[in-house]
């Protein structure tokens, strides 16, 4: 086990600095450099092509729409966008990377020079500036069978799947993170967030972390004062969720921190991401250095984006998050803080579709953020994972607007929803969950309830009319909570 210091002393002792490379799957119908089909999943090696795996005499051809989703991209995140860029090969082996290089750019990236404003938890921003924005393939995916934790050590043998082979991405480098502070786990979070909502808003990327489609390379190094040279740092690889990015960095800071206090000096090495339990533990010692033999990649021509091209695409841009943000808030009447918490929660996509499918703001917001936040919690999943949508939303309120049910009842026809057993109206039919309304049972509830509480009867007449409550309770609960409950305060007023 590594040695901690805690956060809170790691951070006064030292400045952090981080670094992010963000890796973005774009999601475009064929790969990056052959027409085979850009999809998640499906049985392994079935959608290649001879480009993607670099069989003899196969040349690879530039995907014409990943370039311009990569300059989308780049001018979202105020990024220059260059002229002319070029392809390079980026040579490695590794089994996964059957040309043993990899398709990339090296010396000019298609964008270069942006900044990203970075929305926090207190309403605070920060600006992380970009380096450049680079397309490149990816490589395919190898399973390590055997082993404990899926990783290759002591794994009995490996399996290649080449599915992802060719896949573009777009690569996004920060240049070093300064002045985070204490602050460092939640910047580079809430930056790699603002990416994906950006992906998203552009269309060019489901971003969705679970399936890699956005993936993470989190830099860290340490140093005594923020006038001091940058300190040796590390690059803890492929972290894909959020909660993962903070843990990496904090782990990271603390472990660092400890090893500078105790005399010794941190190794410039990769890292490995551990869910389980927040920590990262050694990979492979790294250079700054290292070479990757980069030439022109002599089968691909120059990517020329002339300034009416981009200004074109400049021009086609659909409102990026933070502004949609600003306006959906006004328009919804919710509080600084109040949107803030529902970004934060992942629903204010959610909120917004209840809100076109008929609901109120108010009311979308209720249920997202309340009961369906809870169920999320429970089942330690996303909002958007959970099997229910903003139009069974909308029309579960419907129900309750129009009187047929109340809010309890609303609850148990959630649940049903969410088991599979349908739509908001079937469930409430299936189940009988209907609010009773005909006064023939309602009578008799009512009745035996103010038989049962004469003293109860008496404060009422008396003037206190806060003790109807004490009624209701009893007429509830032999409804089994169907009872409307205005036509039960009538019928109590009326006998009394």
């Amino acid at each position: 086990m590594d040695k901690l210091m805690k956060y809170s002393e790691a951070v006064e002792k030292f400045d952090p600095v981080l670094g992010l490379e963000v890796h973005v799957e774009l999601g475009t119908k064929t790969k990056m450099f052959d027409q085979s089909p850009n999809e998640f999943g499906g049985d392994p090696n079935t959608n290649i092509a001879p480009a993607s795996i670099g069989l003899p005499g196969a040349l690879p051809t530039i995907n014409k729409t990943a370039i311009e989703w990569a300059i989308r991209l780049g001018l979202a995140l105020n990024c220059e966008i260059s002229e002319v860029s070029r392809f390079a090969r980026k040579h490695y082996f590794y089994p996964d990377l059957a040309k043993a290089y990899q398709i990339s750019q090296a010396a000019v990236a298609v964008a270069h020079n942006g900044w990203v404003d970075v929305e926090l938890d207190d309403g605070d921003t920060f600006r992380v500036e970009i380096e450049r924005a680079h397309v490149e393939e990816d490589a395919g995916k190898n399973t390590h069978i055997g082993s404990e934790d899926g990783r290759i050590q002591g794994a009995a043998y490996s399996l290649v799947d080449f599915n992802r082979s060719s896949v573009p991405l777009i690569e996004i480098v920060t240049k070093p993170i300064e002045g985070a502070g204490d602050r460092a786990p939640e910047i580079a979070s809430k930056y790699v967030q603002a990416l994906r909502d950006i992906a998203r808003a552009l269309g060019v990327s489901e971003a969705r972390m679970e399936r890699g489609n956005l993936r993470a390379d989190v830099n860290v190094s340490l140093r005594e004062t923020p006038e001091s040279p940058l300190g040796t740092r590390t690059e803890t690889k492929n972290v894909n969720t959020f909660r993962g990015i903070e843990k990496a960095v904090r782990y990271e800071i603390s472990r660092q921190a400890q090893v500078l206090a105790d005399g010794g000096e941190v190794v410039q090495q990769t890292r490995h991401f551990h869910a389980e339990d927040g920590t990262t533990s050694a990979g492979r010692s790294k250079s700054d250095a290292e070479d990757y033999r980069y030439f022109p990649d002599p089968d691909l021509g120059p990517i020329v984006a002339s300034p009416e091209w981009v200004e074109r695409l400049r021009a086609e841009l659909p409102e990026l998050p933070a502004v949609r943000r600003r306006r959906l808030r006004d328009e919804w009447g919710f509080s600084e803080l109040e949107m803030r918490d529902v970004v934060n929660a992942g629903a204010m996509d959610l909120i917004e579709n209840t809100v076109s499918a008929g609901a109120s703001s108010a009311a979308a917001r209720k249920w997202w953020m309340g009961e369906l936040s809870r169920v999320a919690r429970e089942a330690d999943v996303e909002l958007e994972e959970l099997t229910v949508t903003p139009a069974q939303v909308a029309e579960l309120q419907v129900l309750v607007d129009e009187g047929k049910i109340n809010d309890k009842l609303a609850r148990q026809v959630l649940e049903g929803v969410l088991a599979g057993e349908g739509d908001p109206v079937e469930v409430v039919d299936a189940r009988g969950l209907a609010v009773v309304s005909d006064d023939g049972p309602l009578i008799a509830a009512v009745e035996a309830a103010m038989a049962d509480n004469p003293d109860v009867v008496e404060k009422i007449r008396g003037g206190k009319m806060a003790a109807i409550g004490a009624l209701m309770g009893p007429v509830m609960k032999a409804t089994r909570g169907q009872a409307d409950a205005k036509r039960v305060r009538e019928l109590i007023m009326e006998r009394i």
